[in-house]
């Protein structure tokens, strides 16, 4: 179950008929007359194990993961909205909200720093299927945080690897021995290198499916792998733990999980049944080895801390009445309501961010804040708007005040209203849903870049162009729409029929120019002027959307004749006699 931390695989061990391995794995711990080793495997899928297996280089410690396979059945993928179903095919499914959101961030990041690995969220969901049933069937905090510690057996050497303590016991509570942790089974060794902080809390935990999911990520993406290559997705998979079954199961899930998924309630997940140590599934860590070379070690408890005495078996004296330990309530099933915190208008300029954000406020029945509970902000409508991040959907957590405020919104080019939906993560509460809204982009200032008069002689070109700048508040405005006009007078824009003149594409005269737009220097540049043989001075106008205006002065007249009279040359002198 741990990931592996040590050499890199040899490439050329790795089968690339990646599946044809999915459908053996399918048919063979499906089909009558399978059967497993000492350890709970398919002898099917492990007769002929890989170089890698054989030497041994995958320091995963032969710890145990759930062989379970999906159904046959394939999934109808379903709406995201958090409703729990009970159909067998669809249960199996779905995923908990909180987990199946860790996984689409940590592959969303992985698309922005490693876009060459082509990583797909579906492979992360398919690792922690078989490693962990999903966070234990998303038994998760807000935060991501599984509710209890998720721990693989002692890694001794007692049927599975010798990894002698490496972190003190600090994620696994054990000082002789190392574990798998997590919901993604990493091994203190190689979260030490490997670990990431997910969720933006300043902490590498690798019992947060926040940090466990984007840690995977990246490790099955080193190499400069592409995972969407066959070959290179096998060695990814056989790197994190070097079984051929182990790779069978995981493509199993992926392509299971690619026909379809969708989000279920965090904590209803259904736990896999079967481990490949024989074990089965429960809802408590997976326990050690039936005959493990030495017990975990606890950590020594200092003064102050818990006691970690285990509680009295005594029974209560017979007629007192017993009342079975009640769940706490997370602060997730505490929420009542969602509300608009106070968010203002929502209005940007195409290209601009909105500088407004999205708050929301999460209730309780009382009207109290409930911190720590994850929001989901979705894009929806006719947009090509996104969050910070160029994504479409964000998450946030609330503050101690119960407020979560989403990433800043970006607008796209695309002009007109959208809407912000905002859910809870890990329960269906209705939530507001937000209008935002995208105006075109404008300028309020024109300029020319240049000084120099505009003048031509009767039936001549212009020898100058005309070009100006757009600003918006001082700022360069760029892809602004701009019309020019060549005016009769300044009181009077209709359009002249004499004097300069543009040219269409025919060579036909025309006045006015439409569908003009400012560069990304918000400079506008002006097709070639022509003039007619009328001489006067003309004015052109410029206008952009946003209002702005600019008179330019145009003059046609005659060339100036700069020539004089010069003297008669003298009569050359007579020659001599």
């Amino acid at each position: 179950m741990a990931a592996q931390f040590g050499r890199r695989l040899r490439k050329g061990a790795v089968t690339t008929a990646v599946a044809a391995a999915a459908v053996a794995a399918l048919s063979a711990s499906q089909a009558p007359g399978a059967t497993v080793d000492d350890h709970g495997r398919s002898t099917a899928a492990d007769a002929q194990p890989s170089p890698d297996e054989a030497t041994g280089d995958g320091a995963t410690g032969n710890s145990p993961y759930y062989t379970d396979l999906p159904p046959l059945n394939t999934p109808s993928p379903a709406p995201t909205d958090g409703t729990s179903t009970t159909s067998p095919v669809e249960s199996t499914a779905g995923i908990p909200a909180t987990v199946l959101d860790a996984y689409k961030k940590a592959a969303a990041e992985l698309q922005e720093s490693k876009p060459g690995c082509n990583l797909p969220w579906q492979l992360l969901a398919a690792i922690g299927q078989v490693e962990s049933g999903q966070a234990r069937g998303g038994r998760v905090d807000a935060d991501g945080t599984t509710t209890s510690k998720i721990l693989g057996p002692q890694l001794d050497g007692n049927g599975f690897a010798l990894i002698k303590d490496t972190d003190n016991g600090a994620y696994d509570g054990d000082t002789a021995y190392d574990s798998a942790v997590g919901p993604m089974q990493f091994i203190p060794s190689t979260w030490a290198w490997a670990g990431r902080d997910g969720n933006g809390d300043g902490v590498k935990d690798p019992n947060n499916i926040y940090d466990a999911a984007l840690a995977t990520g990246h490790y099955l993406c080193r190499y400069s792998w592409d995972l969407s290559d066959s070959a290179d997705l096998d060695r990814a998979i056989l790197s994190y733990n070097p079984s051929r079954h182990y790779v069978n199961t995981v493509l199993s899930w992926l392509e299971y999980f690619r026909k379809g998924t969708h989000e279920i309630p965090d904590g209803t997940g259904t736990l896999p049944g079967n481990r490949s140590d024989g074990g089965s599934g429960s809802t408590t860590s997976p326990s050690s080895p039936s005959t493990p070379s030495a017990p975990h070690t606890p950590r020594p408890t200092t003064p102050g801390s818990p006691s970690t005495t285990p509680p009295s078996t005594t029974p209560p004296p017979s007629g007192t009445p017993t009342t079975p330990p009640s769940t706490p309530v997370t602060p997730t099933q505490s929420v009542d309501h969602l509300e608009d915190s106070g968010t203002a208008k929502l209005t940007a300029m195409a290209g601009d961010a909105f500088s407004e954000k999205i708050s929301t406020k999460a209730e309780n029945a009382a009207g109290k804040g409930v911190a720590k509970v994850r929001i989901r902000y979705t894009i929806v409508g006719d947009t090509d708007a996104t969050f910070a991040g160029g994504e479409k959907v964000a998450t946030a957590l609330t503050n101690a005040s119960g407020v979560a405020t989403a990433p800043a919104l970006q607008a796209g080019e695309t002009t007109g209203s959208f809407a912000v939906r905002a859910t809870l993560i890990g329960r269906t509460v209705t939530g507001p849903i937000y209008s935002a809204t995208v105006t075109q982009r404008v300028a309020d200032a024109l300029v020319r870049t240049g000084d120099t008069a505009l003048t031509c002689t009767p039936g001549g070109q212009f020898t100058d162009a005309v070009q100006v700048k757009a600003t918006y508040k001082d700022a360069v405005a760029d892809k602004v729409a701009a019309t020019a006009t060549l005016i009769k007078s300044a009181d009077d824009a209709t359009a002249n029929d004499k004097g300069p003149y543009f040219k269409d594409a025919d060579g036909k005269t025309v006045r006015t120019l439409t569908g003009l737009t400012t560069d990304a220097d918000g400079l506008l540049k002006l097709p070639q002027l022509y003039a007619d043989d009328i001489t006067g001075t003309y004015l052109l106008r410029i206008t952009t959307a946003g209002g702005a205006t600019l008179d330019v002065t145009l003059t046609v007249a005659a060339a100036t004749d700069t020539s004089t009279d010069a003297p008669a040359s003298p009569s050359p002198s007579p020659s001599a006699s």
